[in-house]
């Protein structure tokens, strides 16, 4: 073991238990609050054959959950099962009133949703005058617990079991007690086939890596690598993925947003559709298309960034434009990482409304500015410190974000910069043991997340080497004092990173990168931060 890694286990108070967790240490499901009701109402749904509809969410935590509950239900035995997701831009989030009409037409008895549902008490109750159950299984929090519902199941009810785990967590978890059920209190392992499913999910929905998620995510990387869904395998293709050699980054930020895709630029329909394909050609077509609406994605925002003009002496951006309902939230991510300040993004639906995302960070809270503006400002808006959604009439723009600036003023907030600060793990003196046994090693804690954070590494050094590709992307060379060079890689960077000449010396924070190409492989590093010195 390298000294570099020693002390970074060391640090961070990890063991051989993290390396290796075990499966068989996975919490038992039936301690989750309302488990028990829930499978008695679901084996009862089986042993009658009642119509089951799955109502899930638009995003890929939502696709997946829904996905491995119907794998789940069918292994139980269960016949009649249909999928709802809710249209992002005509349904909203969440299992809503005007859903029931829809699930009447298709004559359910029994609906059971993931990802959702601990805040729909109104339309569970109408679900149950007209003579259907519903079963709550979901991780978002618990304003009120719905009464109407025959079980809610939400690690959210307990403080000690499953609290961290996402929608698709809590979809296994319910997977695993339905397993139980048919085999005498155990389950017969057929379960460890749907983890490909709940590490996509549980990393794109940012869980904490820790306890059982660590679990899950580990062995769920295990499976992802032999999966046998022909919808993953294609979807991997379409995003130059090779499952043999998996990593977080794979996951998050090559899978997850084609997933995600669908539901913020079309349908989640084509999400779901590909999950649960068998045909290897349809799942190819499918896969093509969220490609598409993948890149169609990351076009609009980046020109919706570029067309937004950020007043300096604005403590938080208000942007408003024609933008695509789905990629608002984005927008104001970017933003945020941008010029390190809240943001709201709204577009003009073109009816005298605006609709928008905000994005947060430290100590303003997005939920607290929603509960303090002036009373008819709003048309809706909800979310919770560093999200939220809204929505307000046009007349009200300004009106809008002259509050805003100044309700954050009136908040008196000091060094808010620093919560978006990264942390380095370790300070190197030079590149010396920068090398594949390292790499190989840190490797062992993926995948990364909160939590369970990738190394960053921080190390001062001269440039050797500096290239502009694309007029956004930087290549830098760096050399320590012995000569060893280390590649860094950066994707749209920042004004103050351009014009780089050799000879400067820079202080920079990486994480490490394993580059292969024509059977050489280089350690290199991804860029995350760049002072001049």
């Amino acid at each position: 073991m390298t000294e570099i890694f020693a002390q970074l286990l060391r640090e961070r108070g990890l063991d051989e238990h993290f390396l290796y967790p075990k499966y068989e240490e996975l919490f038992d499901p039936y301690k989750l609050k309302g488990m028990k009701k829930a499978i008695t109402r679901i084996r009862q749904a089986r042993d009658n054959a009642e119509k089951i509809v799955i109502y899930g969410d638009y995003d890929a935590d939502g696709v997946t959950s829904s996905t491995l509950l119907r794998d789940a239900l069918k292994y139980y035995g269960c016949e009649k099962i249909e999928i709802i997701l809710p249209n992002r831009f005509t349904d909203g989030y969440g299992l809503n009133p005007p859903a029931v009409d829809n699930i009447t037409r298709k004559g359910a008895k029994l609906v059971i949703t993931v990802d959702c549902g601990s805040g729909s008490e109104e339309t569970i109750a109408l679900l149950k005058e007209r003579g259907i159950d519903t079963v709550v299984t979901d991780h978002h929090e618990i304003p009120n617990v719905p009464k109407s519902a025959v079980a809610v199941v939400n690690p959210k009810q307990s403080d000690k079991v499953g609290v961290r785990m996402a929608g698709v967590g809590v979809a296994f978890a319910v997977a695993r007690a339905l397993n139980m059920d048919m085999n005498d209190g155990k389950c017969d392992g057929q379960e460890k086939w749907m983890l490909d499913l709940v590490v996509i999910g549980t990393i794109c929905d940012s869980m904490e890596l820790r306890e059982e998620n660590r679990i899950l995510s580990y062995y769920g990387m295990k499976v992802l690598a032999k999966t046998r869904r022909a919808g993953i395998k294609e979807l991997a293709r379409a995003a130059s993925v090779d499952l043999q050699k998996l990593n977080t980054h794979s996951i998050g930020f090559q899978l997850g947003p084609r997933i995600n895709a669908a539901g913020r630029m079309k349908s989640a329909d084509l999400a779901l559709d590909l999950m649960m394909s068998t045909s290897r050609s349809k799942a190819f077509t499918l896969a093509n298309e969220l490609d598409g609406l993948n890149k169609e994605r990351r076009e609009a925002q980046d020109k919706a960034v570029k067309e937004i003009a950020v007043n300096d002496k604005d403590a938080v951006i208000v942007a408003c434009g024609q933008w695509h309902e789905g990629i608002l939230g984005i927008i104001a991510g970017r933003l945020v990482e941008l010029y390190q300040k809240p943001a709201f993004a709204l577009t003009d639906l073109g009816d005298g409304r605006l609709k928008g995302s905000g994005r947060s960070f430290g100590e303003f809270s997005l939920a607290d500015v929603l509960q303090h503006c002036p009373e008819g400002m709003l048309l809706a808006g909800g979310g919770h410190a560093g999200a939220c959604g809204v929505s307000l009439k046009a007349d009200q723009l300004e009106a809008f974000r002259t509050f805003v600036q100044k309700y954050y003023r009136s908040l008196k907030l000091k060094n808010q910069e620093q919560y978006l600060k990264v942390t380095s793990d370790i300070k190197l003196k030079n590149l010396a043991e920068i090398n594949e046994e390292l790499f190989n090693e840190i490797s062992m804690l993926e995948p990364f997340g909160d939590g369970n954070t990738e190394p960053i590494f921080e190390f001062t050094g001269r440039v050797v080497g500096a290239r502009l590709l694309k007029e956004k992307h930087l290549s830098l060379n760096l050399e320590d004092e012995n000569g060893k060079v280390i590649k860094l890689m950066s994707f749209y960077v920042p004004e103050e990173w351009k014009g780089l000449t050799v000879g400067q010396n820079v202080k920079v924070q990486f994480a490490l990168a394993k580059n292969e190409f024509r059977g050489k492989v280089s350690i290199e590093g991804s860029l995350i931060s760049l002072e001049r010195l």
